[in-house]
């Protein structure tokens, strides 16, 4: 039956075959980060990391492999939040802004050699954003709530109404700005 349907449809052959890429990426990404997690282990214990990129001084933690360790603690629930964010189908996904946020504060605090007290006021400036996204996505649930009320509509159909469908991964990023 599949086979049939692709053969009639060839526009959806390559909507299926990008599915299927996404999904691959996605899933390599998620299940490669308890690898990405101990990439850190291969850094020395030393003040000062040379690499290809450049020279890392460790200044606050005094060993490039402990601040690699705590930056791994960082990036990894950013690359994850992301993945979720770009792969999520339903209504509510601007949500994940805030914790992709507050990770990527987390992400530049933990390099910054400057910061003193990590992860104590990264709220204050989570604070504008969540004003943004709380009555956004609860004028949207506000909306839903109202059309069902007023229609025989299914949720999953409400919810494909209200669902914003960039075009690929660069769509979705363009939206925002």
């Amino acid at each position: 039956m599949t086979k049939e349907n692709l053969k009639s449809q060839p526009g959806d052959k390559k909507e299926f075959y990008r599915k299927i890429l996404i999904g691959s990426i996605a899933a390599t990404v998620v299940g490669a980060t308890p690898f990405l997690f101990y990439l850190y282990e291969y850094v020395p214990s030393t003040e000062k990391w040379d690499t290809i990129l450049g020279t890392y001084h460790s200044k606050q933690y005094g060993d490039a492999n402990v601040a690699m360790w705590v930056f791994s603690m960082k990036i990894i629930p950013l690359v994850l939040s992301l993945v979720w964010f770009f792969t999520c189908r339903h209504w509510w996904y601007h949500v994940l802004i805030i914790p992709i946020t507050m990770f990527s504060f987390q992400c530049i605090g933990a390099l910054n050699d400057d910061v003193r007290f990590m992860d104590e006021f990264h709220i204050l400036y989570l604070l504008p954003i969540m004003a943004i996204i709380f009555p956004s996505i609860y004028l949207i649930r506000a909306q839903m709530f109202n059309k069902i009320n007023n229609v025989d509509k299914t949720l999953e159909e409400l919810e494909e109404e209200f669902m914003i469908k960039p075009k690929g991964v660069w769509g979705k990023v363009k939206q925002y700005f």
